[in-house]
């Protein structure tokens, strides 16, 4: 039954990263993360996703989208 704490806990976290849960519930994440090492490792690799991500270049867009999308508007 951990397993089902660790997922309610886990899909807390987007909520908890954007700001927009309870305080409450942050501070229950932060707890089971300091006693799971399993979610630590889910939580650290979300996080260094997000780092990797934000550090890339904005993708091009392609010529031809941009032609049609100027048509268009």
């Amino acid at each position: 039954m951990e397993q089902d704490h660790c997922r309610e806990l886990l899909d807390g976290l987007l909520a908890c990263i954007e700001g927009e849960a309870s305080a409450d519930l942050c501070a229950e994440l932060e707890r089971h993360l300091a006693e799971c090492g399993d979610c630590r490792v889910v939580v650290d690799t979300l996080r260094q996703t997000i780092r990797l991500y934000r550090n890339l270049p904005p993708p091009a867009f392609p010529f031809e989208a941009r032609e049609r999308l100027y048509q268009s508007l």
